[in-house]
């Protein structure tokens, strides 16, 4: 378990409700970047695209987000969190009001574009701001609720925003939704603190491209960052794949399952995503060690059951199979919370948000680049959905090299960094 430090945030109720407008915050971003996926169809018929085209909303989408995390890492850490996020809820709300009224298809592009944009800067700045207000033992089990809550948003997308769109049509379902973006940015106006009184940040040097340079370097020279990294990397994309595009389409065409069924499967994937992270940061918290074997518990076991259900000798795979597939990916946003956990005792407080946006790059590079290859191969294939899939084993391979790489040179920095601290705390004037 992680020690109390000193200077540590107390936490409490204050705490609880403060961060908690941070995460509402954070979970209509996920309503909003999700939402596309309970669309997919109706969005290809719609703007008349095929299946790479369709990809390209995704993959522009998660293309930005990514693009934005080492500059919105330093935003937080130079702005704070208020800021950043007040200028995140007004893109992401504009980009969803933009794709309801879409009339082509590359306004719809450019709207998730902007979307993707503002999205870009709720996950960190909550990070960050449980950072501020609590304490770093419960950083583990703050991290995963948030990521808790952000899985709640995707249920708010299968649940409500799928009804919405079969019953009062494109345009009403995206433009009401986008009212759920109005409400947070009162709630945040009014609420929100980037940390408690007596625990202000150092004031920050004078900024510019050196700093700049400096915190993205230091960060990046951390092995707990590239392993937070590739962690991050392989463990989060079979699920948000699946949830974000071509859960939805491989269900039905390549299943034949009904779209109210296959609704209920990516709901399973959602309420097993909220369980496995309650249970994952219970674990982290008290047993750090644990934290590479779920991790990689997490993807092999992934892995062993997309290849059950790709590799099944019928046409489709029974709904027994189907189920376990839907559990399991559940885990993948949870165990992807844990390269946080690699990456916050790595760095200092000043530089908490440039290593988050490292860290949460990985996942979401991942994400689009099997989005875009899925999407390739099913035009190439004349939708091959079992070839098309096989992309995910390629990057969690990739994924799996590196942090076997670098867990021991990370494991060790971090004992170093653990045994100085207690030697310092040791040292300090009563």
């Amino acid at each position: 378990m992680t020690a109390s430090l000193p200077g540590d945030p107390p936490g409490g109720r204050r705490a609880v409700v403060v961060w908690s407008v941070g995460v509402a915050v954070y979970f209509v971003a996920v309503i909003f970047r999700t939402s596309l996926g309970v669309a997919g169809l109706d969005a290809a018929d719609r703007f008349h695209v095929g299946a790479s085209a369709l990809s390209t909303f995704s993959i522009l989408q998660l293309l930005v987000y990514a693009g934005m995390q080492i500059p919105v890492g330093l935003m937080v850490d130079r702005l704070g969190t208020k800021k950043v996020l007040t200028i995140g809820v007004l893109l992401f709300t504009a980009g969803q009001l933009g794709f309801a009224f879409s009339p082509s298809y590359g306004m719809a592009l450019a709207s998730r574009a902007l979307l993707g944009c503002g999205d870009a800067m709720t996950f960190i700045s909550v990070l960050r701001l449980g950072t501020r207000w609590f304490p770093a033992r419960r950083g583990p089990m703050v991290a995963q609720f948030a990521g808790l809550v952000g899985m709640a948003g995707n249920l708010v997308s299968t649940l409500v925003i799928a009804r919405l769109l079969h019953g009062v049509g494109w345009t009403a379902a995206f433009a009401g939704s986008a009212l759920a973006g109005v409400v947070v940015l009162v709630l945040m106006l009014l609420f929100l603190k980037d940390h408690p009184e007596g625990h202000e940040p150092e004031p920050f040097p004078h900024q510019g491209a050196a700093y700049v340079r400096r915190q993205i370097v230091a960060s990046w020279r951390e092995p707990g960052t590239r392993l937070g990294l590739w962690v991050h990397f392989t463990t989060q994309f079979p699920a948000m794949v699946f949830l974000l595009l071509w859960g939805l389409p491989f269900l039905v065409e390549a299943q034949g399952l009904s779209r109210a069924t296959a609704g209920e499967l990516l709901t399973l994937v959602v309420l097993s995503n909220m369980t496995v992270g309650l249970v994952y940061g219970q674990i982290v918290a008290r047993h750090h060690a644990a934290r590479l074997p779920l991790a990689l518990g997490t993807v092999l076991s992934t892995a062993v059951v997309w290849g059950a259900t790709l590799a099944y000798p019928a046409d489709h795979a029974p709904m027994w199979l189907l189920i376990v597939l839907c559990a399991v990916l559940g885990a993948c946003g949870p165990a992807s919370m844990i390269g946080f956990d690699f990456a916050r005792p790595a760095n200092p407080p000043e530089r908490q948000g440039t290593a988050s946006g490292i860290t949460n790059m990985g996942g979401f590079v991942a994400s689009m680049t099997t989005l875009f290859a899925i999407g390739v191969l099913l035009d190439a294939t004349g939708d091959d959905y079992g070839v098309a899939f096989s992309a995910v084993f390629v990057l969690q391979a990739l994924g799996l090299s590196q942090i076997l790489r670098l867990r021991r040179q990370a494991a060790r920095r971090e004992r170093e960094r653990l045994v100085a601290s207690r030697v310092e705390t040791v040292h300090v004037p009563a």
